[in-house]
């Protein structure tokens, strides 16, 4: 069964970690100096926040994927849809090794779909999938690519 992804960039990790844990009533499962991570089942999410982002609030969203071949149909699905993807291998990041495929929707909001293969014990970087993307060496190890720039428009009905 997959699992929704999030992941806030936070500017004060301790109170962020107390205000989720209260929201969702229990304590992260992963805690480190600079990341938490609660996987919940109700609802089935796994929620994490940092202070790796580039600025404070929403950094990405994905898809955590049980198994390779659920990955890879994600993939195909994208890659059939014109979408431009970039996939990693074994890749070290969020203090875990996970296999990724990226993507960035219409409007410039990254995507991570992940199957993860065990935990690490660093937050890690993939520098050269980063620096494919455009992504500064040392930022978060989210690939990214240029957002289109987008004109808001409110409209009323």
């Amino acid at each position: 069964m997959k699992r929704l992804h999030v992941h806030v960039a936070v500017e004060d990790l301790h109170k962020s970690t107390a205000f989720y844990a209260t929201l969702f009533g229990v304590a992260p499962t992963v805690v480190k100096e600079d990341y938490a991570k609660w996987m919940l089942d109700d609802p089935r999410v796994n929620f994490a926040i940092s202070t790796l982002g580039d600025s404070p609030g929403l950094d990405h969203l994905g898809i955590q994927v049980e198994d390779a071949g659920e990955l890879s149909e994600i993939a195909s699905r994208l890659n059939a849809a014109g979408a431009r993807t970039v996939q990693e291998v074994a890749a070290i990041c969020c203090y875990a090794k996970s296999d990724k495929t990226w993507v960035q929707d219409p409007s410039g909001l990254r995507w991570e779909t992940f199957h993860t293969l065990g935990e690490a014990a660093v937050y890690g970087e993939d520098r050269s999938v980063a620096a494919m993307m455009g992504k500064q060496p040392g930022a978060c190890c989210a690939p990214e690519t240029p957002a289109p720039v987008a004109t808001p428009v409110c409209r009323r009905p």
